[in-house]
């Protein structure tokens, strides 16, 4: 473990962690929100921040600090911590978003992280290029050599118990991302943050985020607590952190209230379109959006940033408790429903499976099935991954019935799409438990199928014979064809025949 992170509890690739910062002298818990704090701009003040909202970490930028005569003699002389009034972490960027935006700026890694330790950062960035989405590989490769730089600058410099920041680029070359994953952790530094996905998000590319966002992890440690810059919709953080992102920083709060835009879950709305507000926060229950419209332009401004942080923070509790619950993916899947783009997000983490397979928990309280996206979680995976630890041995009958009386085969089966077969004694064991809905998707039969066939390849001289529930065309083709495939209600009535025989049989005989 790397020395300044534990991993407390998880589910999918997201977890509850705790993030040390000795120059702060505090414990951060992770999923983390960091506001964003524009020296210039007192929209909410961080002891407010702090006592209101239980903000434990923010994040501020040293280099319009730097530029700033005035804030630059008070920071010196003071200190962050107390120019700001704030008890908790704080980290600061470098500059880096002025760079992009601007070209150049005029400072060093090793110039911003002097200045950075002199006035009591306590988490410092170094001077990285974030790539925006689709330059050109050229250009993506050399700025990725400039940020590996950066890294390798920060190792160098005396920065005493003062936390730095390894940056992730690659724009949206995922092999690029997973180099700079792997280069960064093999660092010394401490805390990860993916970059220059902002325009991705403005532009709803949710997709290409996941995908930038896992191309990252894979590159990096599990032990490696990840920043997602830039990244503080609370629409989206369930998102994000399913995919094993720990730090969220959010100007968005105070960005929003400045256009008059009002944040909720299931996106954005502008106040002037809203005769109510769907939320139960502070604000909204003390004020009407009519209320909030009468206000002048600061004081509304003001409280509508409140309402924004409210939601966001509230988000991530609901987060922490659905890890806690094993439940997250859940959550993810609600959230996608509201907006097209969050679903392509959603399906772009389920192209990931495989990667998201390796560090879900193993055993959870329930799987709800509650779309044809659920027939591709990662323990719909792990249960087709862990069929060839079962053995089926001579005649088997696979039933999504229950076991027929009198029945002439060796073992009885039990079916469940999207799952597939499994033994009857693991019927009560995670995730076979699951909740489906009756009215099932083609999506859970054709994941059920793969299972079949998954089990008749591993047991090629078993006698299977797959009794369904009236499945469609393109499930019974994934069937192979050494699985005899018959109707649940054939068997069904062929069984009771034979056992009718049966019995007049021994009535013959006696």
């Amino acid at each position: 473990m790397r020395d300044h992170f534990e991993i407390r509890d998880g589910d999918l690739a997201g977890r509850i962690g705790r993030l040390e910062v000795p120059r702060a002298g505090v414990t951060v818990e992770t999923p983390a929100l960091l506001p964003v704090v524009n020296p210039n701009i007192d929209t909410i003040p961080p002891a407010k921040l702090e006592s209101e909202f239980g903000a434990e970490i923010l994040i501020t930028n040293s280099y319009i600090i730097k530029k700033n005569d005035h804030l630059r003699e008070e920071a010196l002389d003071v200190g962050l911590h107390e120019m700001l009034d704030f008890h908790g972490a704080i980290m600061t960027d470098s500059g880096s978003f002025q760079l992009a935006e601007y070209g150049e700026i005029d400072t060093t890694t090793e110039e911003i992280l002097q200045f950075q330790h002199d006035i009591g950062t306590d988490i410092a960035t170094p001077v990285d290029i974030p790539t925006p989405p689709d330059v050109d590989r050229e250009q993506a490769e050399e700025e990725l050599e400039v940020t590996k730089q950066a890294i390798a600058d920060a190792e160098a410099a005396e920065t005493g118990d003062m936390l730095l920041n390894a940056p992730v680029q690659g724009s949206t070359y995922p092999d690029l991302r997973e180099e700079a994953g792997r280069h960064a952790a093999a660092s010394d530094l401490d805390v990860f943050p993916v970059g220059a996905v902002v325009p991705m998000m403005n532009a709803y590319r949710y997709a290409d985020m996941v995908d930038a966002v896992a191309a990252a992890k894979r590159g990096l440690t599990v032990d490696a607590p990840v920043h997602l810059f830039g990244a503080g919709h609370p629409m989206m953080l369930a998102l994000a952190v399913a995919l094993g992102c720990d730090l969220f920083d959010s100007a968005a709060y105070a960005l929003y209230a400045r256009d008059g835009r009002y944040l909720t879950v299931r996106g954005t709305e502008h106040l002037e379109d809203l005769e109510y507000f769907p939320c139960t926060c502070p604000i909204c229950t003390e004020y009407s959006p009519d209320d909030l419209r009468a206000k002048g332009s600061k004081r509304q401004e003001k409280l509508l940033a409140e309402h924004n942080l409210h939601v966001t923070f509230a988000e991530l509790r609901r987060i922490k408790q659905a890890i806690r619950d094993g439940d997250l993916m859940e959550l993810v899947e609600e959230r996608a429903r509201s907006h097209p783009a969050m679903l392509d997000g959603y399906r772009a983490l389920l192209d990931h499976v495989d990667q998201l397979e390796r560090e879900d928990p193993a055993s959870k309280g329930a799987f709800f099935y509650a779309s044809n996206e659920s027939a591709h979680r990662p323990e719909v995976v792990r249960h087709h991954d862990r069929l060839d630890r079962l053995t089926a041995e001579g005649d088997v009958l696979l039933t999504e019935g229950g076991t027929p009386s009198n029945d002439e085969y060796d073992s009885v089966w039990r079916v469940v799409p999207p799952f597939g077969p499994f033994p009857r004694a693991l019927s009560e064991t995670y995730p076979l438990t699951a909740e489906v809905p009756e009215r099932l998707d083609r999506d859970a039969y054709e994941q059920a199928a793969r299972g079949v066939a998954r089990l008749a390849d591993e047991n090629p001289d078993a006698s299977l014979t797959l009794a369904h529930d009236d499945w469609p065309a393109s499930a019974l083709e994934l069937v192979p064809g050494s699985v005899t495939t018959e109707s649940l209600a054939a068997v069904t009535e062929r069984l009771a025949k034979e056992a009718m025989a049966d019995g007049s049989a021994a009535d013959t005989d006696e």
